[in-house]
């Protein structure tokens, strides 16, 4: 899923965002676009005596953030620093010297909203990008679409996500493009591609099929990739359709995602100042950890705080790479 503060703080003075957002979702299909503005933080690593406050702290430390300000200088810059690669920090508060840039296209993907200036990461997320793409590309003609990766620093977005931030995530669009031409125009009004998930959020749509469950099973079963990010509906209907289920173990049930799917590399082996990620639990993921998602609990709404959020605190190490090449 991580959080973007050193020191989060006290509960009740989190807002009631993710339980009102969770709800709105499956009632008020408009409101699936706030809650693709919800960076994807893992349910799994909230206490094991999880409580709604848990996942508020939680929502409250990934929930997307809409303006320049928290973002503050990481948006403005516009190419990556000089020197080896080296990932400072967690995925929700860090940055990445040396980030290297993803091609426009290649074999079997586009870049989409490249205007964004969001494709930057880790040689290791390029490769894994360029290793799905080929794969998809001998099932087929159609382009793998990929979304966000990182800034060319890292740091904090201005929009959509709180993760993204240290060159280790990316997102991948479920629907396949007939071309890069197409891919750019559909993309380019910052329209989303459609849901693979019924209005109700219970379900599959019927847009789901063969290439997208390929597409994402070939992700999870790469031994470079930590955790994925997917609607819970999407989770829930492959437990129950795919006999084998070890490659579900992966797939971390969030809110949102259910137009694209959320990949998220380990600390890598050259980053010491990496931090990573709690690990996922044991088992497929197909239990009660995953009915609670469909629960009354997860459903109901709760009041909002006016409390304001503190602005996030970057690591020091990554401060220098405002002020270097």
């Amino acid at each position: 899923m991580p959080g973007l503060l050193l020191r989060p703080p006290p509960l009740d003075c989190l807002t009631s965002f993710a339980l009102n957002a969770a709800a709105r979702s499956r009632t008020f299909p408009a409101s699936k676009h706030l809650l693709r503005r919800l960076s994807a933080m893992n349910r799994d690593l909230l206490p094991a005596t999880f409580t709604p406050a848990a996942l508020l702290l939680a929502t409250w430390l990934t929930a997307g953030v809409t303006g320049t300000a928290l973002a503050g200088p990481w948006a403005e810059v516009t190419a990556p620093s000089t020197g080896l690669t080296k990932v400072i920090g967690g995925v929700s508060s860090g940055c990445i010297a040396g980030a290297q840039t993803l091609p426009a296209e290649g074999d079997g993907y586009v870049s989409i909203r490249r205007y964004r200036n969001r494709f930057y990461g880790h040689p290791d997320l390029l490769r894994l990008v360029s290793d799905l793409a080929r794969k998809q590309a001998r099932r087929g003609p159609d382009l793998v679409m990929i979304g966000d990766l990182s800034q060319p620093r890292g740091g904090l977005m201005s929009s959509s996500h709180r993760s993204h931030q240290n060159g280790l995530d990316v997102d991948i669009w479920f629907q396949l493009a007939p071309s890069a031409a197409v891919a750019n125009r559909d993309t380019a009004n910052q329209a989303d591609p459609p849901s693979m998930v019924t209005p109700d959020g219970e379900g599959l749509s019927p847009l789901w099929g063969d290439d997208q469950q390929a597409l994402l099973k070939t992700a999870a079963e790469d031994p470079r990739v930590e955790r994925i990010f997917v609607n819970a509906a999407i989770k829930r209907a492959l437990c129950a359709s795919d006999g084998d289920t070890a490659w579900l173990r992966k797939l971390r049930p969030w809110f949102g995602h259910d137009a694209h799917f959320h990949v998220r590399l380990p600390c890598p082996h050259d980053s010491s100042e990496c931090t990573p990620q709690a690990a996922i639990p044991a088992g497929d993921g197909c239990g009660s950890e995953l009915d609670w998602w469909f629960s009354a609990e997860a459903r109901q709404p709760a009041k909002k705080s006016s409390t304001p959020r503190p602005e996030p605190t970057t690591p020091a190490a990554c401060r220098p790479l405002l002020s270097t090449n």
